[in-house]
């Protein structure tokens, strides 16, 4: 299996698709799937019949989309930015190439 350098809760930029430019945050991560769910981002709709538990109706949520249709977003300056893992104080962090800034 992959190694992702994408997390939950981490800003990402959309690079491609419908949604291009928009900003949001990592909701989870389908490691098998090579998709992620991010927030406000591919939102769609269906409607649901009502059972006991549900009232059913129209129901919005936010779609997987490929994880390489994401980058993360440079702390630094707010673009999109690759990362790289390197060593520091022996543990290993992501750094954004595009600054050298540490991603937490």
């Amino acid at each position: 299996m992959a190694y992702f350098k994408v997390k939950k809760g981490d800003q990402v930029i959309v690079t491609t698709g419908r949604d291009r430019g928009k900003k949001g945050e990592v909701l989870e991560v389908l490691r098998a799937d090579n998709r992620v769910r991010v927030q406000g981002i591919n939102v769609v709709k269906r409607h649901r019949r009502p059972t006991q538990a549900n009232a059913g109706g129209i129901e919005a949520f936010e779609a997987p989309i490929a994880i390489s249709n994401v980058a993360l977003i440079d702390p630094d300056s707010g673009a999109a930015t690759r990362v790289s893992i390197v060593e520091k104080d022996g543990k290993k962090v992501r750094v954004a190439k595009a600054s050298g800034k540490v991603i937490s």
